[in-house]
């Protein structure tokens, strides 16, 4: 081999030495920079990844427990309008039971005032057709006499004068109709 050779070769060996001497420290310390950078990127992006994650368990969980709430609020509101629904449900059933009450109060006193303008009206209507009676047999003559003769007979005691029906009398004409 020869000297130029050896020369290349002892100058490459000494440029070598140069460059890991000095330009390798600072290239291995730069490298090395980067890489806990890169670690520390990681490393926080593992974190937010982390967080993140918490933080839609989390939200996941409040949803579950919202809904969870809403359900029982409307049980609850549900609950709330049928127990509503049978108070009015009674209070109309009572309230209908006390006009029911009251219409049959009415009903039985209406009832017990016609029956007494009746009775009022039914002695009135009495006396004026007994009166009207009266009136007409008296205002005939043959009647008056025959009134009267049946009257003295009562008193007198004989039955066969005090009935113008009775067998073997002849009644009046008149008299036969107004029986």
């Amino acid at each position: 081999m020869s000297a130029k050779y050896l020369a290349e070769i002892f100058a490459f060996l000494v440029i070598l030495a140069v460059i890991y001497r000095y330009a390798v420290p600072p290239l291995r310390k730069a490298m090395r920079h980067r890489q806990e950078v890169i670690g520390a990127q990681f490393a926080e992006a593992r974190e937010a990844k982390d967080e993140a994650e918490a933080a839609e368990a989390k939200y996941r969980a409040s949803i579950r427990d919202a809904q969870a709430e809403a359900d029982q609020l409307r049980q609850s509101a549900h609950a709330q309008g049928e127990q509503i629904a049978a108070e009015l449900a009674a209070k109309a059933e009572e309230e209908s039971g006390r006009i029911a009450e009251r219409g049959r109060q009415q009903l039985a006193a209406e009832r017990d005032s016609v029956v007494r303008e009746l009775r009022a009206q039914m002695g009135t209507l009495a006396y004026e057709l007994a009166h009207r009676i009266v009136v007409e047999a008296l205002a005939d003559r043959t009647r008056q006499a025959a009134s009267i003769d049946r009257f003295i007979a009562e008193l007198e005691g004989d039955p066969a004068e005090a009935d113008p029906a009775a067998p073997g009398q002849a009644v009046p004409a008149d008299a036969k109709g107004t029986r």
